[in-house]
Order: C-alpha cells, then sequence, then structure tokens
C-alpha cells in the first residue's frame, strides 16, 4: 500500500474525528487536508504505527484550531452552532454505542464548546473512538492521570444533560407530531409536546448576528407556531415552495425543509422521555452545504410530511 492509499483508508475515521472536535464539516476537511500534506512530507520510514501517528496530528492539527483566536471569536458562546450531518453521512463516524451516537449529537457538541479543548479531545477520544488513557496520554503529550481527570470531568459535563435515544420510527412518530401540530396554527396543541422547561435555538437564517434563544414552553411554542406560517415573503425568501421531510440529523429526529433538492432548513428535537425539550433551528445556507449533498445523494423513500408547504 502506498502513501496515498494509506491515508485514504484512514480519511473517513479521521474526518470524524475532526468533526466531532470542531462541530464544523468544512473545518473538518481543512484539518484532514492538512494532516494528509503533513503525512506527505514526513518521513515514513520511521513511522512505526501510521494509524496512531495520523490520529494524533489530526487531533493536535484541531485543537490547534480551537484554540486559535479567529475561532475562538467565530464560536464564541451566542453566535455559533454545529453544522448539521444527515443520517448516512460517513462523517458521523462510529454510531455503534450510546456514547459514540450521544458524542455527535448537536446538544453534546455545543456542551463541548464550554470545554477546554484538551478536555473535549479526551471525551472524543475516549467516548467515540475507544482509546485506552495510556494512548489518549501519548496523543496530547499528557499523563494517563491527567487524561483520566479530564475524561471524568468532561463526562460530567455531558452527562448534565439527560438524553432519550430514540429509533427511526419513533423518530419520524415525534417529528410527524411536531409538523402536525406546529402547522395547525394552535399554541397549544405545541405546548403539549414540549417540556415544562423547553428550549429553543435558532441562527435566524443568519439573518441576525447572535443566535436567538427562547425559554420555556409557551415562549417557543408562539416562536414555532409563527414560523410555521406560510406566507409569501417566506416563500420568496427560500426560493420556492419548500416541502416539509422527517429525518435524522446528528442522531436525533429532525424535520428537513427542501425545496426542489434543495435543504433550505433543519429542525433537530432533542427528545425527553415522551416530550420535547429542545428545538434547534438551523437554516444559514453556509451551514447546510453538505446535508444538502448528502440529502441529494440518498432522497428519502418516506413521503414528505408536508408538500408544498
Amino acid at each position: 500500500m502506498d502513501a496515498v492509499e494509506r491515508f485514504e483508508a484512514s480519511r473517513t475515521r479521521l474526518a470524524s474525528l475532526a468533526y466531532r472536535l470542531l462541530g464544523s464539516a468544512a473545518d473538518a476537511e481543512d484539518v484532514v487536508q492538512d494532516a494528509f500534506l503533513r503525512w506527505h512530507a514526513a518521513h515514513r520510514d520511521r513511522i512505526d504505527t501510521p494509524e496512531a501517528w495520523l490520529t494524533k496530528v489530526t487531533t493536535n492539527l484541531a485543537l490547534d484550531r480551537l484554540r486559535s483566536a479567529q475561532s475562538r471569536r467565530e464560536r464564541a458562546v451566542g453566535f455559533w452552532l454545529p453544522e448539521p450531518l444527515l443520517e448516512g453521512d460517513p462523517m458521523l463516524g462510529p454510531l455503534d454505542t450510546l456514547e459514540q451516537r450521544e458524542s455527535v449529537t448537536i446538544a453534546v457538541l455545543l456542551l463541548l464548546e464550554r470545554v477546554p479543548p484538551v478536555e473535549r479531545a479526551v471525551y472524543v477520544l475516549r467516548e467515540a473512538f475507544s482509546h485506552s488513557h495510556k494512548e489518549i496520554a501519548q496523543i496530547l503529550d499528557i499523563t494517563e492521570s491527567a487524561s483520566q481527570q479530564h475524561a471524568l470531568r468532561a463526562r460530567r459535563r455531558v452527562r448534565a444533560e439527560p438524553r432519550t435515544e430514540v429509533d427511526r420510527a419513533a423518530a419520524r412518530e415525534i417529528v410527524e407530531a411536531f409538523v402536525a401540530a406546529a402547522a395547525s396554527g394552535r399554541t397549544d396543541r405545541l405546548v403539549a409536546l414540549l417540556t415544562d422547561d423547553a428550549t429553543g435555538l435558532s441562527d435566524g437564517a443568519g439573518l441576525s448576528a447572535t443566535l436567538m434563544s427562547h425559554t420555556g414552553a409557551a415562549q417557543l411554542a408562539r416562536v414555532m407556531r409563527g414560523g410555521f406560517k406560510p406566507t409569501p415573503a417566506k416563500r420568496r425568501l427560500a426560493g420556492g415552495t419548500p416541502s416539509i421531510h422527517a429525518a435524522l440529523v446528528n442522531t436525533t429526529p429532525a424535520l428537513i425543509a427542501t425545496v426542489d433538492d434543495r435543504v433550505i432548513g433543519t429542525v433537530l428535537l432533542t427528545p425527553r422521555h415522551s416530550l420535547i425539550a429542545n428545538a434547534t433551528s438551523i437554516a444559514t445556507p453556509t451551514r447546510l452545504h453538505r446535508l444538502t449533498k448528502t440529502w441529494q445523494t440518498t432522497p428519502p423513500t418516506a413521503p414528505p410530511l408536508l408538500a408544498e408547504w
């Protein structure tokens, strides 16, 4: 196997690692490309374990990006949301365990924004990729004891937010109920689906400099009811008449709005037991490039929940 083939065999895993660390598919692709350039220039005959070497380089390139002044400005709390990925996107990486599925949810990616970069890296390497603390210590140039402490702190932060897992069928039921309630125009129907402390977060389709947040079932229901009211102005902004579909985005039940085969927005619905605890709306076009690409290459098999909404 030549140098390029060996790297390509690892590309998907490295991209998934970088995405979990950065929350951005575009940034993850840049980091993996930088890792390739490092690999191409390295004295490969001196590298005993290419997989370990590539993991270390990719992790540290991602951490350098997280620590940069530009990144800190762009990712400031209240200004930044992760880039959503559709079910089936290889960048989601391993999803066999609860910890792996949890580590790629928008809720967890947002929580990890609040932890120091090294702590974030330890959590991802341990929970999503099952590295031992000895391996993590070598990747990050820390002690095994430090790795264990970082993992414990990160796990406490992440597990502080309860999560209910759902399968594809249950996810569709959640989205169907939400869409039906929102499209009905009746706030009380939406409130009945939400936890009392439900929260909402929206990037405002990129039209606002900061994220918009909403707290409480009544307030969130009013916002969602208004957002689902079709108007000529909204259709002009969307570039046509949208259709609404159910999907899994970052392993979370989500509705996807499309015009033709272009995704114009997604709302991720985080369940807690039988109710919805959070709704995260993402509609900034630059955040939807990869989701649209995946949508176009793997069209839905189920009919839309709302056609020509």
